[in-house]
């Protein structure tokens, strides 16, 4: 991957596939797709949300829900539900996602939380150049706020949640990056949440993961 110049941006799609097909129909034409993790948990649909992403290729790193899921360290209804209806050849693939990935001839990286520190939320006010290696772009993800920052150094961006966004806005969240002139558009699309929420009503996964795809 050295000759991408607009790269589409996923995080934490949370097995909600209604709003990533959402996603994938409103972004524009992309040289490539990565993901920050977190494809699984919370949502109805874990295994449409893994095929989407597996059948693109799409570099992901490993968020803190998919390692959970994978080590049967479910701590919430929807990672349970996961665990219970994923095959084992998703929870290999799972198990061997990375925790980093420097890609573009390492102009960029991704990590879905801190770039330090494992789990760690990286809020919008936590964005700093600090944050910076020798990186053009640093990707981030976990917190399901969409934000961006542009430093001397480069680029600090979190483009928000597919599937649960908790920054006020439940529209479904994507970004796109330009490495060429490191710009930056930060997108929504709506999508029907009822639909998702009805899904959830369908499994064991609780009531309250439906809500909050509203309310967070």
């Amino acid at each position: 991957m050295t000759e991408a110049t607009r790269i589409g941006l996923l995080s934490d799609i949370h097995a909600n596939a209604v709003a990533l097909r959402a996603v994938l129909d409103d972004m524009e034409p992309v040289d490539a797709l990565l993901c920050a993790g977190d494809i699984v948990g919370y949502g109805p649909s874990p295994k449409a949300c893994l095929n989407m992403v597996r059948d693109r290729s799409i570099p992901t790193v490993v968020g803190n829900h998919d390692r959970n899921v994978v080590r049967g360290m479910t701590w919430e209804s929807g990672d349970e539900y996961a665990r219970r209806v994923l095959s084992t050849d998703d929870l290999e693939w799972l198990g061997d996602l990375p925790r980093e990935l420097r890609l573009f001839d390492e102009r960029l990286k991704i990590v879905h939380d801190h770039p330090d520190e494992q789990d760690r939320y990286t809020e919008p006010a936590d964005f700093s150049p600090t944050l910076l290696e020798d990186e053009d772009v640093l990707v981030l993800g976990h917190t399901h706020i969409q934000h961006a920052e542009t430093f001397d150094d480069g680029l600090v961006i979190n483009p928000g949640s597919v599937g649960q966004p908790r920054d006020g806005d439940p529209d479904a969240a994507y970004g796109v990056v330009g490495l060429s002139d490191l710009s930056v558009d930060l997108c929504r699309v709506p999508y029907d949440i009822e639909r998702v929420q009805q899904r959830i009503e369908g499994t064991s996964i609780s009531g309250r993961n439906g809500e909050r795809l509203v309310f967070d």
